[in-house]
């Protein structure tokens, strides 16, 4: 695979990721929104960066589980994140800090099942799994980043519907990823 395809794969791999940066933003504090946008790249570049090297790795014992269940797992987690946003919405749309380590695991987690699935393929393809580790690491970072600090002016105009918003957001992420992996999309 060449580095224009990488950076295709990088980009594409980094979009969920983008989403739930900008709905997980909304409803930060002003004085954290830097540190808030950087965070979420620093996870989410992170863990985009590692699920694809635990996939090359595992490929020939992980490649029949992860492949047929991937999508239920990101969907499960996706959904269980929305579902706790929306449901909390009245107390959690207040202003809040950041979130907590366990939120930012649960979250990078999700939003990186299908790399796990993409590092399978890499181990087949014969890729450069440390180029494309970086690629996607980097690129997962800068795109979660911006899309961090999009989401708190977002979240200045959308107010106190910011959670219900980005609680359904990340079911649609959910239901979208189920959807393409079991062929409906």
């Amino acid at each position: 695979m060449g580095l224009f395809e990488l950076l295709l794969v990088s980009v594409g791999l980094a979009m969920d990721a983008f989403a739930v940066s900008v709905c997980g933003s909304m409803v930060l504090s002003p004085e954290n929104r830097f540190q808030g946008a950087m965070r979420f790249g620093i996870w989410f570049g992170a863990f985009q960066a590692l699920m694809p090297l635990l996939g090359y790795l595992g490929a020939v014992s992980f490649q029949t589980y992860i492949v047929d269940y991937d999508h239920w797992i990101a969907f499960a987690l996706l959904a269980y994140l929305g579902w706790n946003m929306i449901s909390e919405a009245k107390d959690a749309c207040d202003i809040r800090k950041s979130y907590s380590t366990k939120e930012m695991f649960v979250l990078a987690l999700a939003t990186s099942i299908d790399a796990l699935a993409i590092g399978v393929s890499f181990a087949f393809l014969q890729t450069n799994i440390w180029l494309a580790i970086t690629l996607i690491g980097v690129v997962t970072f800068g795109i979660s980043a911006f899309g961090g600090l999009m989401g708190f002016k977002l979240g200045a105009t959308v107010g106190k519907k910011a959670n219900i918003f980005g609680g359904v957001v990340l079911i649609c992420i959910g239901v979208k990823i189920l959807l393409e992996h079991t062929g409906f999309l």
